[in-house]
């Protein structure tokens, strides 16, 4: 099911140029399926871990190439950019730790108007702690106020502290862009009505690579294209492509809730 925001959802500037997306594509990284744990994707960047398979490369590279500059890179020496980074178009946020000379290498290849900066936070997993879009975050509620400001700041965006079904990373638990989100199988109804009028963007709970709990670190995406963990069903693929107005879809298909439906009966109780 999906949940039609209370209040009507601006349009943002660029979607009048956007290319016609293209289905979600199935990726992974050595033997992981959690794609998201190694890659972000904005409307404008993505970083990809370095040191990993040239298929995975190949994968986003043969989507992207040409699109936005794609920066293999490490942060702190890790390659989980996916997991430390959170971003959005007009931003990247990247851990403490990071050494100049990885923050030398991103400043020299992402675009001249994406900010960047550091986020000296004891949370240092950003990727797990922040879930943002080009107009809303929804951050850890332990997140200090210096560090909400440079969110804020960088990101060019208003900050929620809260949780998702009951668990406070947001980032872990919840993936939205620009045209629509989704959370944990076990959001609440309630939940998912009051994160959709926050967020003034369609909401659905579901899973994925075949029941997988952790959104964030099986879909990597931004409002054109969606990659998703190689076991990722094609029931699910088919909520995720839905939700996230994939494949030409300008409408919600009239079948979403029957395969959200059959996705939830596979969810453990």
């Amino acid at each position: 099911f999906w949940l039609k925001p209370r209040v009507e959802k601006k349009v943002s500037h660029h979607r009048a140029h956007q290319a016609v997306p293209a289905m979600a594509i199935r990726a992974q990284y050595e033997s992981s399926n959690e794609v998201g744990v190694f890659a972000r994707l904005t409307p404008t960047y993505c970083l990809l871990g370095q040191g990993g398979p040239e298929k995975f490369y190949q994968i986003f590279e043969a989507e992207l190439g040409g699109k936005m500059p794609i920066i293999r890179c490490t942060l702190g020496g890790q390659r989980i950019v996916g997991r430390i980074t959170t971003g959005n178009s007009k931003g990247l946020l990247v851990p403490e730790d990071t050494s100049d000379q990885e923050m030398e290498l991103l400043r020299s290849q992402l675009p001249e108007s994406v900010k960047l900066a550091k986020l000296p936070d004891r949370l240092s997993a950003l990727g797990n702690c922040i879930a943002c879009n080009d107009s809303v975050a929804l951050i850890h509620t332990d997140l200090d106020e210096a560090s909400v400001e440079v969110i804020k700041a960088t990101l060019e965006v208003e900050t929620f502290r809260a949780t998702i079904a009951s668990m406070p990373l947001c980032g872990s638990y919840c993936v939205i862009t620009n045209n629509g989100g989704m959370v944990h199988p076990r959001t609440s109804q309630a939940d998912l009505e009051e994160l959709a009028a926050l967020l003034q963007l369609p909401l659905t709970a579901g899973t994925v690579n075949r029941g997988g709990e952790l959104i964030g670190a099986g879909i990597v995406a931004n409002d054109t294209t969606v990659f998703v963990g190689s076991d990722t069903t094609g029931t699910e693929i088919g909520v995720i492509e839905n939700i996230f107005r994939i494949q030409g879809c300008t409408a919600f298909s009239s079948t979403l809730a029957g395969m959200q439906s059959t996705l939830m009966q596979t969810v453990p109780s």
